[in-house]
């Protein structure tokens, strides 16, 4: 699961601004480059704390804050989120009030928590991919069935109504098959999409 599109937050507590930016990062190369834009966009900020999280991938940085109070609890809440391909910047400015480590630790944990709330998640799930032809009246007979079973359809018209679509749902090989007596959609490999969670 991960961010489906970059969102931002802030976050004030007692006079420090905290805003939290969370991105769709697949490798360290693009967590990175992230991190480059925001240090760059906010220049004049105290600090840019982060987390990332990518496969068996994770880093952190406290970015000048005390030794773990800043970038581990943003990487804690990604990973308590099951977030994966994500990654979260922090960028604070200091208020003039120190909130001590408890506090830091609780004030870069709500940030990222508080963005979160507002971010789309989705995840990439793996379908098999099938391709079906049927004359245009066994077409109309199935017509419904598909679009209501199967996702991401395609369909041609030709001489022949060629179907295109991805489905885990088995049954549906049947449910085809006894409408069009015994016409069976042909499995022709795997696809994967991005699905909203």
């Amino acid at each position: 699961m991960y961010i489906k599109e970059e969102v931002n937050n802030t976050l004030i507590i007692e006079k420090s601004r905290f805003i939290a930016y969370l991105r769709p990062c697949f490798n360290e190369e693009e967590y990175k480059e992230f991190l480059k834009e925001i240090k760059k966009k906010h220049y004049d900020a105290s600090h840019v704390c982060s987390g990332f999280i990518s496969d068996n991938i994770k880093r952190s940085s406290d970015d000048g804050e005390p030794a773990g109070t800043a970038g581990v609890p943003i990487l804690n809440v990604l990973e308590k989120s099951n977030l994966n391909n994500t990654a979260c910047l922090v960028v604070r400015y200091f208020g003039g009030i120190k909130l001590g480590a408890g506090g830091l630790i609780r004030a870069y944990g709500s940030a990222v928590s508080d963005a979160l709330k507002i971010a789309k998640l989705v995840e990439d799930v793996t379908y098999p991919k099938y391709e079906l032809s049927l004359s245009y009246d066994l077409a109309n007979k199935v017509d419904y069935l598909i679009n209501k079973e199967a996702i991401h359809i395609n369909k041609e018209y030709d001489e022949k109504v060629k179907y295109t679509y991805l489905s885990s749902n088995d049954s549906l090989i049947d449910k085809i098959a006894e409408i069009t007596s015994g016409i069976k959609p042909i499995c022709v490999g795997k696809e994967t999409v991005q699905k909203d969670v």
